[in-house]
């Protein structure tokens, strides 16, 4: 970024005034005459009439769709030939890639929703692109269009004049405080007003063409905050066609209407990404969309440093705590300088703190890889190529287990994420938290990857070592996540994960698991029994039930194909092993390689205590029973 790109961010971000007589910068075309604010004449002519569109629309029932805890990518200026050039360079890498954000700019301007045909030519085969690669396309806009734009980022665009649907939107009153105009990060513009019938189905027949070819997405960033004169100062009455709201209420109703009508007219596997809890630049911390309209959170503009991975935690944690169900961050920081002093000179990267945040990145349900200095794994390192290989697939596998947690939630289960503590004070320090409150996750929140670790009460197995370790105790100074590509992660016994496992990058199966549907579980050793509830899909309402015994796995009806990785709760390396499959004694293979190339079958792995038993089995009508006999 220029010197000069960067004191224009500094001055918009600083000052962000609102633009009290609404005059028309100097020597630049809008497009328009006086804009007057309130005393501006309104066009009530046919080309204001939007009303036969604007029946209120209800809420969808809270829903994230399977594909939305695939793992995300992101940049923050691309075109079309970068943007595919970025996915091949994790498709060819072997690194899953479910969704592709769009970030600023790709507009011809802001707002129009009209894709730039000279940096995304062609716009629609992109998306058929995209799609053939089972990669769903999320674009980023705001609630502002501009009577001025500008990119302050080297690389962005050029905009002569207003935006052509500004001048429409004015005259038909279609924006809220009569049309005033703010300065925010993007230029100078006006905020549509979601509480008119008409300008909300103005607007709609504005995102038509983009939700036709089957758009995943929106990513919703957070304009209506520079509704205000001046920095630091809200406006909290906002004039609009039903009266004064606060600023709060405006900040609802526009993540709620772009919600609405996305899933209205693309169905339930539509999402929009939304901040929760938030506090950025000279922005007080606020909560932005409702819970209930925020099928994915993120957490972003935290700086690329230790204080920014704490950072996004804490707002993490706030925002469940609040009843947010799928939350996640920047993974590695977004800001690379201090959002205080966009002009000081830039935040050096760290190689561990980006390593650090992948790898808790990879414990949050959503993952999504975004930054200002466009990371991409193979640019920073060999080893981290490898560690956000890992990550990215283990989230990838484990979609069957976010998506019913989620389901779950949805329905009035627990949240997906616990933070170890009551509240902020427990929080700070620590940062743990269980996830699906049978997996301890501990960030490395410093250099090193030496931390204490508080185990709750019960048995627990380490992510890494497979050492079985009791609860109730804090292991001081923990050393076993030392490397940069790990932290602290422990299992209680019980622990169930449905997963979809393709390749061996994991360890949780092979390229010849994909046809199964992979169950990894702990097998309870102190008795008793554990169950997991399994949502199977976008398109099938239907569960399965799957609970762990101390001698094997019950699953009921639905499932299909079956790949289990048991955890036995001893050591069977002198002792006998056999496994029943529905009651028979299915054919045991001697090597792993064996296994891999049957459709039914067990292999005994004895790497220590406990060791590992594999079992295989094809569909059939009816529960499963998976019977693991250990005999001394």
């Amino acid at each position: 970024m220029s010197a000069r790109a960067l004191l224009l961010t500094s001055l918009v971000f600083a000052l962000a005034c609102g633009d009290d007589d609404g005059g028309v910068d100097a020597g630049t075309d809008t497009g328009t005459t006086d804009d007057a604010g309130a005393d501006a004449s309104v066009d009530a002519g046919p080309a204001c009439t939007f009303t036969d569109r604007a029946d209120p629309i209800a809420d969808p029932a809270r829903y994230t769709p399977r594909w939305a805890f695939e793992p995300w990518i992101s940049k923050d200026i691309s075109d079309r030939e970068d943007t595919e050039s970025f996915i091949a360079g994790f498709l060819e890498r072997e690194i899953p890639v479910g969704a592709l954000v769009l970030d600023s700019p790709w507009e011809t301007n802001y707002n129009t929703l009209i894709p730039n045909p000279e940096r995304y030519g062609d716009f629609p085969s992109l998306v058929s692109e995209l799609d053939a690669q089972g990669i769903k396309l999320v674009l980023w806009t705001t609630q502002m269009i501009n009577r001025t734009s500008l990119d302050l980022e080297e690389g962005g665009d050029v905009y002569r004049g207003a935006a052509p649907n500004y001048a429409e939107g004015f005259d038909c009153d279609f924006f809220v405080n009569g049309g005033r105009s703010y300065s925010w990060w993007k230029g100078t513009g006006s905020a549509i007003d979601f509480f008119d019938p008409g300008a909300r189905a103005w607007w709609y027949q504005q995102q038509d063409a983009l939700l036709a070819l089957g758009l995943g997405g929106w990513k919703l960033d957070f304009g209506e905050s520079y509704i205000r004169d001046e920095p630091n100062s809200y406006d909290d009455e906002i004039d609009t066609f039903d009266g004064v709201k606060t600023l709060q209420e405006y900040s609802e109703e526009y993540y709620a209407d772009f919600l609405r009508y996305g899933v209205q007219q693309n169905g339930r596997e539509f999402v929009t990404m939304v901040r929760a809890y938030d506090v950025s630049y000279d922005i007080p911390a606020r909560f932005y969309a409702r819970p209930e309209h925020a099928p994915v959170v993120w957490v972003g503009d935290n700086h690329r440093n230790w204080e920014g991975l704490i950072d996004a935690l804490d707002h993490s944690f706030r925002s469940v705590e609040a009843g947010y169900v799928v939350v996640g961050s920047d993974i590695g920081g977004y800001l690379d300088r201090d959002q205080n002093d966009l002009v000081g000179m830039p935040i050096p990267f760290d190689e561990e703190v980006f390593a650090r945040w992948v790898a808790w990145s990879g414990w949050m349900p959503f993952f999504q890889l975004h930054g200002r200095a466009n990371l991409e794994p193979w640019n920073i390192s060999a080893e981290a190529v490898l560690y956000y290989r890992y990550w990215a697939t283990l989230h990838h596998e484990m979609v069957p287990y976010w998506f019913s947690l989620a389901q779950e939630a949805y329905a009035g289960g627990p949240n997906i994420i616990d933070p170890i503590g009551d509240d902020l004070a427990a929080w700070t320090d620590d940062w743990s938290y269980l996830v699906g409150g049978s997996v301890l996750v501990a960030p490395v929140l410093e250099a090193g990857g030496v931390r204490d670790v508080t185990l709750p009460e019960g048995t627990w197995y380490d992510w890494w070592s497979e050492e079985r370790v009791e609860g109730g105790t804090t292991l001081t100074d923990y050393a076993g996540a030392t490397a940069i590509d790990r932290i602290p992660i422990f299992v209680r016994e019980g622990t169930i994960l449905p997963m979809h496992v393709d390749n061996a990058h994991t360890g949780f199966g092979s390229a010849s698991s994909a046809d199964f549907l992979t169950i990894a579980a702990w097998l309870p050793q102190s008795g008793g029994e554990s169950t997991f509830t399994l949502h199977h899909g976008d398109e099938d309402d239907s569960t399965s039930t799957i609970t762990a015994t101390p001698i094997g796995v019950q699953v009921s009806p639905g499932a299909g194909a079956l790949a289990l990785r048991l955890q036995v709760p001893v050591s069977p390396i002198s002792a006998v092993v056999d496994v029943l499959v529905d009651g028979r004694a299915p054919t045991r293979h001697a090597t792993r390689a064996d296994f891999d190339a049957a459709d039914e079958g067990w292999f005994l792995e004895t790497t220590g205590d406990p060791s590992r038993v594999w079992v295989r089995t094809p569909a059939a009508d009816g529960a499963r029973d998976i019977h693991v006999v250990v005999r001394p």
